[in-house]
């Protein structure tokens, strides 16, 4: 059932209002007078059932959310934060302060299973509405790629066959199957063989006892798959089919298998010289020049850069209704020059221009387009795009869209603290011009002086 944040609230004696004790120019005070709840509240109640008890406030949920994109947190951090911190509990729609826990942890993991990549994109645009004035004659977006990691260690084959026979072994416990074998003791002894195969002289032995432990992986797998029933067998076949997979694939193989608990994941090349392989999924970002972020999306796989573009200009169009015009990119969407009425723009060596004029104006241009690389820095740096710990391509759009939503957030509150910090120094000289003026008359008028009006 769709939980509501109260319009009315009684207290009792020993509780005091928020307002009483807090700056009410806090930046998450301003930010949360800014925000339409009501507006975002009728926006998700189509995700909840109309029986059963009353869930958790969507400003609560929501404003949790915003709060750990905002400040880099994790879930249970969240929670912490919000314990601690009254601007943080007026930010989700707290009346007086509290110091019980507001929700579960694992009750993120819930409310993101329930909005999926739809309601995330619905957050991204509350947070694009916020800056919605810097944006409204805006006709060109910048737009480039990044690579969102995933929560997996580096991948290598005697890790996957290892994870394989736990799991088997695991399995057979559960499902009451007495196995032929469970390789035990000769396991130790292969894990050790195989830990030191870098050596020279142990890369032979080494390499035996990876073949050794694939041959066993093959053979739980396939013992298991004999003594299963069809109902087990069915109930169990997702997994199955992953294990068959990982052990018959080979090097040079395509659509590889790099993780048993994430088997989306792709192996993508960048060409950095500290790591040349990241390994994850593919997001793409748009911003505008003013430094807000537009658009935001993952992709399933290593998509080529170009192909992307059409469906990053779409989610521009149904977030924002800008006119785009032009799309700044790099030389890695090459291929269109134009996608319907928005041209292409891509930087190229050897081109043509009529006057010195025009070649400086399309250097300045394309300079402009690499401050989207900074923005990335921060999204992954700031903003918990570094690492994506959300499962499945579900979980890889929703992280990109937050950390997106939470950097747009950051650029408002940056201006509401510079804002504010200008007005304190324009204060803070006008009273010591005043005071330092009234001293100085005082001390002439001490002296003897004659003040004149």
């Amino acid at each position: 059932m769709f939980g509501k944040t109260p319009k009315s609230h009684q207290i009792n004696m020993f509780q005091t209002p928020l307002v009483n004790f807090i700056n009410m120019n806090h930046e998450l005070v301003q930010l949360a007078k800014q925000i339409a709840w009501d507006e975002l509240e009728n926006e998700f109640k189509g995700y909840f059932s109309e029986n059963g008890r009353p869930s958790v406030p969507v400003r609560k949920m929501v404003g949790l959310m915003l709060l750990k994109s905002l400040y880099n947190l994790s879930d249970e951090n969240t929670v912490a934060r919000w314990m601690d911190s009254p601007y943080c509990q007026y930010f989700t729609g707290e009346y007086v302060f509290q110091t019980d826990s507001p929700i579960d942890p694992a009750d993120f993991s819930k409310f993101r299973r329930r909005i999926g990549e739809e309601g995330a994109e619905k957050i991204l645009k509350l947070s694009i509405t916020l800056n919605q004035k810097e944006i409204a004659k805006e006709t060109t977006v910048i737009v480039d790629t990044t690579v969102q990691e995933k929560n997996i260690t580096f991948p290598t084959d005697v890790k996957l066959y290892c994870k394989i026979i736990d799991r088997c072994l695991e399995l057979s416990k559960d499902e009451s199957l007495p196995l032929r074998r469970s390789y035990t003791r000769e396991l130790k002894s292969l894990k050790l063989k195989v830990r030191f195969m870098n050596h020279p002289k142990r890369k032979k032995e080494g390499f035996k006892a990876k073949k050794r432990m694939q041959t066993i992986a093959k053979a739980l797998v396939n013992d298991l798959e004999r003594k299963m029933n069809s109902s087990q067998r069915l109930r169990h076949l997702d997994n199955l089919l992953l294990y068959s997979s990982v052990l018959t694939q080979k090097r040079i193989d395509k659509h590889k298998v790099y993780s048993l608990h994430e088997p989306e994941v792709q192996c993508i090349a960048k060409g950095k010289e500290a790591k040349q392989y990241e390994f994850g999924n593919k997001s793409s970002i748009a911003k505008t020049k003013t430094g807000i972020i537009v658009g935001a999306m993952a992709f399933k796989g290593n998509p080529f850069d170009g192909h992307t573009l059409p469906h990053q200009i779409e989610q521009i169009k149904r977030l924002c209704g800008m006119e785009i015009q032009s799309a700044l990119v790099d030389r890695g969407y090459r291929g269109k020059k134009h996608i319907g009425e928005t041209r292409v723009e891509i930087p190229g060596a050897g081109k043509i221009f009529d006057t010195y004029y025009q070649k400086q104006k399309a250097r300045k241009k394309f300079r402009q387009r690499a401050g989207i690389e900074p923005v990335i820095g921060h999204l992954k740096q700031d903003h918990r795009m570094m690492r994506n710990y959300l499962k499945g391509t579900v979980g890889d759009a929703i992280n990109t869209m937050m950390a997106a939503a939470g950097y747009n957030l950051k650029h408002w509150l940056n201006k509401v603290i510079f804002t504010l910090d200008l007005i304190y120094r324009i204060l803070t000289v006008e009273v010591q011009y005043f005071l330092t003026e009234n001293l100085n008359r005082h001390i002439f008028i001490s002296a003897g002086g004659e003040c004149k009006k």
